[in-house]
């Protein structure tokens, strides 16, 4: 492996320790639910999510379980509902 490389892979590694420099602006995700797959979908700032609950709510499990694993990575509008 050359040097080039070795730098990379450190401050790959001191970017991944800094989350806070990362925001995600749109991502799509299947999600395996209790009973079925569903495609959650981060557009613009706001969710999008397959399930029935979405429909009504704007906002379900899925997009919640995501709010958290993506926590401080996320543009603030993903929480407004």
């Amino acid at each position: 492996m050359d040097y080039g490389m070795i730098g990379k892979i450190e401050k790959a590694k001191r970017y991944a320790e800094q989350r806070e420099r990362i925001r995600f602006e749109s991502l799509t995700v299947t999600f395996e639910g209790e009973n079925n797959l569903h495609s959650v979908r981060l557009e613009k700032g706001a969710w999008h999510c397959d399930c029935d609950f979405f429909q009504s709510r704007g906002r379900c499990s899925h997009t919640m379980a995501l709010e958290m694993i993506l926590e401080g990575m996320l543009p603030q509008s993903a929480f407004e509902s």
